[in-house]
């Protein structure tokens, strides 16, 4: 089936393509001889970038449209207030059918990869019994690494694409053996490790892992990542007899200070070391991936500067100081 992305449509292009409806709404007309019709707009969307789309005729629309949903539209790019598409056909298809590259940004580096360079620092980096136990009772189970390795780390703002979780909890672990290699007499390397590696292991039920845009599951809206999380060691843990209750209550803090900030949705702010320093880990991570998804956006754009980012409160400065003056 074919595939156009959206990136490259311009305005006057006959538009065939596979699209993800990332947002739909129904609007009423308003002329008065149409009073009780109505048309339907969209957010059409893919890996690419996303475009608006109009059906005037809902009378080709044979079966309900939700978004998150696959289509297949024919029609034509004309400009209102920028490019927008006119559809005059649209199915809908099968999502476990579709190409999910299509759809969804995935992390350059391969998974497997990615998870070969995890089970060896928990083989030969994680020394202390009960830590090294709790990570396998975790990374023993199949549909768990399945979904660990798949999961993003956001669903915008840092490390939004599949494979994102497990990219950033490497980052999160080399920024914490640095602390660790400064700071050896007050930081200990398989706390430290071990939080880096599961202070977001409650996003694999945050996101519904059938959505092709990373929408939040029921329980991700209710309860979030960080208490799933903690409910997650928590249950681990009860299963490992002996588990040192100081250790628990250790664990259990850097999971819900992780945030740092209760005006940043942490339950708790970081009040032992090892708490802060992965608390600073992870922001470190996740800014400097920030930058650079900005970066590369930005990349061979006219001008020095980025567009004013909402998250970062800023725009970006894009000349290498190693540039020639000009």
């Amino acid at each position: 089936m074919k595939k156009q992305l959206i990136k490259n449509l311009r305005i006057g292009d006959e538009v065939e393509t596979q699209a993800l409806l990332l947002a739909i709404y129904r609007s009423a007309y308003s002329s008065p001889n149409r009073a009780g019709e109505y048309f339907l707009r969209f957010v059409l969307g893919d890996v690419s970038g996303s475009v608006k789309g109009i059906l005037w005729d809902t009378a080709i629309v044979k079966e309900p449209l939700n978004k998150g949903d696959v289509v297949f539209i024919r029609g034509e790019v004309n400009d209102y207030h920028g490019p927008q598409v006119v559809i005059n056909d649209i199915k809908k298809l099968d999502i476990e059918k579709v190409n999910r590259s299509f759809f969804q940004a995935v992390a350059e580096r391969d998974p497997q990869e990615m998870l070969e360079e995890l089970e060896e620092i928990v083989s030969k980096e994680i020394t202390e019994p009960y830590l090294k136990r709790l990570l396998g009772s975790f990374f023993n189970e199949p549909e768990f690494v399945r979904k660990f390795a798949l999961a993003p780390a956001a669903r915008t703002i840092h490390h939004n694409y599949t494979g994102g979780l497990l990219e950033h909890t490497l980052e999160v672990i080399s920024i914490c053996r640095l602390l660790a290699t400064l700071y050896p007499q007050h930081l200990s390397s398989d706390l430290l490790f071990t939080g880096a590696i599961l202070h977001d292991v409650g996003k694999i039920e945050e996101y519904d892992s059938t959505s092709l845009s990373f929408e939040f599951s029921d329980r991700g809206k209710l309860v979030g990542h960080i208490s799933i999380g903690k409910e997650m060691l928590d249950e681990k843990i009860n299963q490992i007899p002996g588990f040192p209750p100081r250790l628990k209550l250790e664990l259990e803090h850097m999971i819900l200070a992780h945030h740092g900030l209760r005006e940043w949705g942490s339950p708790e702010v970081p009040k032992t070391i090892h708490a802060f320093a992965l608390f600073h880990a992870d922001l470190v991570s996740g800014r400097l991936n920030q930058f650079i998804r900005i970066m590369d956006k930005q990349s061979g754009e006219p001008g020095y500067w980025s567009e004013w980012d909402r998250f970062l409160e800023r725009s970006i400065f894009l000349k290498s100081p190693f540039d020639e003056e000009e």
